[in-house]
């Protein structure tokens, strides 16, 4: 459907609108009295949530991020399904599923009030998933724009067999200073390291989460609740999750920024990415007919 024409249909909720973004991308964006936001309808990925008395944006997006079809946007939360990481078969499928790189569908939009608007995109499979992945399924993404982000990732099985998935809400957090930045929440938990990946085994944290080098860790058995704590600013970022025994912490630190062709040399200064996922063994079975929500919400607070 056309932007025009996603306009006309929606015509009657005045707190969204359809725009063209960069690269011609197409976008919705809010803004009712709680927050502003902007979502691409490609990948159906938040880039952008403002709280209505804040100035500050949630999310960090990169300036040199593509925005074409086939990339992945480097930054706001994009959706990694139906696998977390690298191809799980080793057939040369791109990293991190083919969600993130497709076209969602606007399925529809709800506004119970000023204060809170509902967005639900959907993907459901065709002739070029199923060349990927050999699975029918109905995809839906929840997105609720009010005074917090909420995230509701629905993987329906519309299959005649199991379907098994990995999955992530890939969110990219714009911090401070990552020099000045610490997560709360997962000490005494045990991880495993894919920075160093040669030493093997699990790790277990002590303490809260100072970055001071590259991290790529997958947490296991991990609480609901997760934070970020901004020591310059003073502003907490808070994480509750659902349906996810997993979360993943990753900033690439300097050299490997300095490769991305998507990222500006110092970008790694600031943003982290604390990441709600079913990833490692946290595996998921889904059977004929049935469904699984993966879901967050984030918040801001003072510290």
């Amino acid at each position: 459907m056309k932007l025009n024409e996603l306009n006309s249909k929606f015509s009657d909720i005045d707190q969204i609108q359809f725009k063209e973004g960069k690269g011609g991308m197409p976008m919705i964006e809010v803004n009712n009295q709680s927050a502003k936001a902007l979502i691409s309808i490609y990948g159906a990925q938040v880039l952008s949530y403002i709280p209505g008395n804040q100035n500050q944006d949630l999310l960090f997006v990169s300036d040199k991020a593509y925005f074409q079809q086939g990339k992945a946007i480097k930054g706001g939360i994009p959706i990694c399904w139906p696998w977390f990481g690298q191809d799980p078969l080793n057939q040369g499928r791109s990293a991190h599923g083919f969600a993130r790189n497709m076209l969602w569908r606007v399925l529809d939009i709800k506004s119970i009030s000023n204060l809170s608007t509902t967005i639900i995109l959907e993907l459901s499979d065709s002739d070029i998933t199923r060349s990927i992945w050999p699975y029918t399924f109905n995809l839906q993404l929840q997105i609720t724009i009010s005074n917090t982000l909420k995230m509701e990732l629905i993987s329906h099985n519309t299959d005649e067999k199991d379907i098994i998935i990995t999955q992530a809400l890939h969110s990219y957090f714009l911090i401070d200073d990552i020099t000045n930045t610490y997560v709360q929440g997962l000490d005494n938990k045990f991880y495993l390291d894919k920075a160093s990946i040669a030493k093997g085994g699990n790790y277990n944290q002590e303490g809260d989460i100072y970055i001071e080098e590259e991290v790529d860790r997958i947490y296991l058995d991990v609480p609901p609740s997760l934070n970020i704590i901004n020591k310059q600013s003073k502003r907490n970022i808070n994480i509750n999750s659902q349906g996810n025994k997993t979360a993943i912490v990753w900033n690439p630190w300097r050299d490997i920024a300095k490769q991305m062709g998507d990222l500006n040399e110092n970008d790694y200064l600031q943003f982290i990415c604390v990441e709600t996922a079913n990833a490692a063994d946290d595996i998921i079975t889904i059977k004929p007919g049935e469904k699984y929500c993966l879901g967050v919400e984030y918040s801001t607070s003072s510290n």
